[in-house]
């Protein structure tokens, strides 16, 4: 639409047809002539596996109807991943914390620890201490983009026993009595933290 007044000519968009090119004498009471009702719809999205936080998913065809006709645009689905009550996964790579006993940390023994494709046997060395990193090759994610799976990362957590009968405490207290004969060859790390802490008060 153009407008003329002595040298200035103004051109706007018409605010009948709003450029359409066409007016819509009795529009319906649902979309008021503008050709698009809004809706709610349920959709079904297929989740690949491997899909990690953020990742998007589109489905072509099912986003925002086109104006005057057009064609509807493309509706994109992001991912957010749940947190596991045992995994947590970084990258293809999962992580775990693999609580033991004293006795098997110390004496060592195999010990049944959860995967993706079920129960796995890992098989723990006598002196094994608390922080010591088991991985498991190929028993991660195999993500979206990746060729081969991740691995899974078992983090020892030695516990400390609890609710202890009375002949469970004298049998912890000889064996603390026998080991304190002996720091050195029994307990080299707290020895060796020992000798740093006396090193720095000078004594």
């Amino acid at each position: 639409m153009r407008l003329q007044q002595g040298f200035f000519s103004i051109q706007q968009t018409c605010p009948k047809c709003h450029g359409t090119g066409k007016v819509i004498a009795d529009p319906c009471q649902a979309c008021h002539g503008a050709g698009r009702v809004k809706k709610q719809k349920t959709l079904s999205v297929k989740i690949p596996a491997g899909v990690d936080e953020g990742d998007r998913i589109r489905l072509a065809g099912e986003g925002e109807p086109g104006v005057n006709g057009g064609p509807p645009g493309d509706l994109y689905v992001q991912i957010q991943v749940k947190p596991h009550p045992v995994f947590q996964r970084e990258s293809d790579d999962l992580h775990c914390e693999m609580p033991i006993s004293i006795s098997v940390a110390a004496l060592g023994g195999e010990i049944e620890i959860p995967t993706l494709d079920g129960a796995a046997k890992l098989r723990v060395p006598h002196e094994t201490q608390s922080g010591k990193i088991f991985r498991l090759r190929g028993k991660g994610i195999r993500g979206v983009r990746s060729h081969a799976p991740g691995d899974l990362l078992c983090h020892v957590l030695v516990e400390t026993p609890v609710n202890l009968t009375e002949r469970q405490k004298e049998l912890l207290r000889e064996v603390e009595t026998i080991s304190s004969r002996n720091t050195e060859r029994h307990n080299p790390r707290a020895k060796s933290w020992m000798d740093k802490v006396k090193e720095f008060f000078g004594t």
